[in-house]
């Protein structure tokens, strides 16, 4: 039990510390406006790549894995996209945007959508310089900004810096995040049923989750990977449909929803007594915590990924921030929007998705909507084990260690599950800031190295070929263990596609 259940005035106090602390001083006049000035500085860098090669993010999709020094297939493009998007969609794209909703209003929602698009920029210099930097392992590959901050700047103390955050951040704090919402989730369903919600029940779902998740990450990367590239489609197209039938069920409305939108991400009108600086803070808080986009984590599955090109890589890490913003969280915020024209009040930021699509399809959808909160929480649960894997083995590659690392993150999937979300929350945005703070640092002067690579692809798409890559093609650049130009395979370079 975390100490605001325990002794609530000091939880309580502690909270609204730490809260006081991210609002006024480290979101709002840090973190906010050094991604804000990084994304653009990306976006110009690179010749707005996010929006000119959206068509290629689809293709580079379809890369093959060449074959891990195990003798088997390493993770693939596709892999790789679904272990990060095991991470991103989560309980940020449900519950995340609800809270967004909650204390910013439905103009959160725009500031998400925006800072989506600009920072899906910086995502692919992240990703790319991940794929530049990462080191060979016995299963294919692995990398990260801690990898690139060592070998890309030369400083290594800033490498072991992010690594010890993110592990705090990932493993510890979100991993309780997800627990804590499954808990959650499962509670309304049983409640409604006439059942308990008591500690007993958070207690057996908190063990659950840790049988599940130790089936999976005892399995290794690669049966990470196939978990996820299983469950993510399965969920995402049952969401995705879910919330479309809501909006088709309340069509006359839609106009009046995005009217909402609009008005209140500009502060044309008040909502919920949360002024502009409230709304935007609140969406791209929120928007960051769902797409990951700069945060650092989204660039370690990206190094995973066997590809010919590290620009592949970054296009599809962009693409994921697209699927995770604009697609994914904004079917929550329809929902809430059509069901809640009205404001959200004080509703629990936590169940308002529930309560929403409770309101609108029946009380059968809330044991629907509990099955698909489950279902993306632990698909994250999943990625943020991977993540704090990788970087526990650029700190250590003592097997006890990781064993070790596996105890722990069990057990704070167990105690995550019986936390106060309030607290839980709080210390995932402080967790999520500090590892964003170092991680765009750090990228800022990558970004040409990473613009370079860009160039060679599409110098090479023009000629008509499938991009492959070698180290010889980026002269001066130190720190480079992959990417022998002796073991390019020579039909990946003669194989003509369509420019």
């Amino acid at each position: 039990m975390l100490i605001a259940d325990a002794t609530p005035g000091v939880g309580v106090r502690i909270t609204e510390a730490i809260g006081t602390f991210n609002n006024d001083f480290f979101w709002s006049w840090v973190l906010i406006p050094l991604l804000v000035a990084v994304s653009l500085y990306v976006t110009i860098r690179t010749g707005v790549v996010q929006v000119r090669m959206f068509p290629e993010m689809f293709r580079v999709l379809r890369s093959q894995p060449e074959i891990a020094p195990d003798g088997k297939r390493a993770v693939s493009s596709l892999q790789a996209f679904m272990i990060s998007a095991a991470a991103r969609i989560g309980t940020g794209n449900i519950v995340g945007v609800a809270v967004a909703i909650s204390l910013g209003g439905p103009g959160a929602v725009f500031w998400m959508w925006l800072m989506a698009t600009v920072v899906a920029g910086t995502s692919f210099i992240e990703s790319t310089l991940a794929q530049l930097y990462k080191v060979r392992d016995s299963t294919g590959y692995r990398g990260g900004p801690a990898y690139y901050m060592e070998r890309g700047l030369g400083q290594r103390w800033m490498g072991v810096l992010f690594a010890v955050v993110l592990i705090m951040t990932f493993p510890m704090v979100f991993n309780a995040v997800q627990s804590n919402t499954i808990a959650g989730a499962v509670a309304n369903s049983s409640a409604s049923l006439g059942g308990g919600s008591g500690v007993w029940l958070s207690a057996i779902v908190g063990a659950a989750v840790v049988v599940l998740t130790a089936l999976v990450i005892f399995g290794g990367v690669r049966r990470i990977a196939r978990t996820a590239q299983a469950l993510i489609p399965t969920f995402a197209a049952i969401y995705l449909v879910m919330g479309l039938v809501i909006l088709a069920m309340n069509y006359e409305l839609i106009p009046e929803m995005f009217s909402l939108i609009f008005e209140h991400a500009f502060g044309i009108r008040e909502f919920a007594a949360a002024g502009l600086a409230t709304v935007i803070i609140q969406g791209v808080r929120r928007g960051m915590f769902s797409n990951e986009a700069g945060l650092g984590s989204a660039p370690i599955a990206a190094a995973s990924a066997s590809v010919t090109h590290p620009a592949k890589q970054g296009l599809v890490q962009s693409l994921g921030v697209y699927f995770d913003t604009l697609v994914v969280c904004s079917i929550t915020a329809f929902i809430i929007l059509i069901s809640y024209q009205e404001g959200t009040g004080e509703q629990l930021e936590g169940d308002l998705t529930q309560l929403a699509v409770t309101s609108q399809l029946g009380p059968w959808a809330l044991h629907l909507m509990t099955l698909i909160i489950v279902l993306v929480a632990f698909t994250s649960v999943l990625g943020n084990y991977y993540y704090g894997e990788s970087n526990l083995e650029y700190l250590t590659g003592n097997k006890s260690v990781l064993v070790g690392y596996k105890v722990v993150f069990l057990v704070a999937s167990f105690l995550g599950a019986l936390g106060s979300i309030d607290l839980v929350w709080t210390l995932a945005d402080t967790t999520m800031g500090m590892m964003a703070l170092i991680n765009l640092i750090a990228i800022t002067p990558l970004a040409a190295i990473a613009a370079r690579l860009l160039k060679d692809y599409t110098d090479q798409r023009r000629q008509g070929i499938d991009p492959v890559f070698t180290r010889d093609r980026l002269p001066g650049v130190r720190g480079v263990e992959c990417w022998d130009p002796e073991k390019a395979d020579p039909a990946d370079k003669a194989n003509q596609v369509s420019p």
